[in-house]
């Protein structure tokens, strides 16, 4: 084994620890919408937190970003369809950014977007460079899939959709 391909090994493994790691707990917020899982509100509960920040009756953005983690997250984690994982992810945290955290500014501690930016660029990370070859796009020949446009595509897409989503939800939540 030369160097170079102890060294790819390396990347591979750490693109799959980061994929599992974020990917998994990702989808677990997922979980906890959409079936209550974890201390979550399920569907019910969600329905109302999300009703009380302008989306309607809340049920279609709880099945909305549930649906987003819970598919966006397992699939990073197991490496498919990486750059569509990815703009899953990236719509969820964009909208969950603009409407929970903006105008809190930066920081986490004040409530702020900061954790939504670190999953944003997680996710556009790996669109771009790809799951790794311990993934199933690997697998199936779909490594092609990411790459310098392909995360872009993610990155604009999912910000596209999340800003989308958060600019047609109820402003009037009295």
């Amino acid at each position: 084994m030369d160097g170079i391909d102890a060294f790819g090994g390396a990347v591979d493994a750490g693109l799959l620890l980061l994929r599992v790691l974020v990917g998994v707990t990702f989808s677990l917020h997922g979980f906890q919408k959409l079936l209550g899982w974890f201390g979550g509100g399920g569907v019910a509960g969600t329905s109302r937190w999300f009703a009380s920040l302008g989306f309607g009756d809340g049920r279609l953005a709880t099945l909305l970003a549930g649906g987003s983690e819970v598919a966006g997250g397992l699939a990073l984690a197991a490496g498919l369809l990486t750059p569509l994982a990815a703009a899953a992810m990236i719509g969820t945290m964009t909208t969950a950014a603009l409407v929970n955290n903006a105008e809190h500014g930066f920081w986490s501690a004040a409530k702020g977007w900061e954790l939504n930016g670190y999953l944003i660029v997680v996710a556009w990370a790996v669109a771009t460079t790809g799951p790794g070859r311990f993934s199933l796009d690997h697998a199936f020949g779909l490594a092609s899939w990411s790459g310098v446009v392909p995360g872009l595509l993610a990155l604009v897409a999912g910000v596209g959709l999340g800003w989308l989503r958060w600019v047609t939800r109820t402003r009037d939540t009295a």
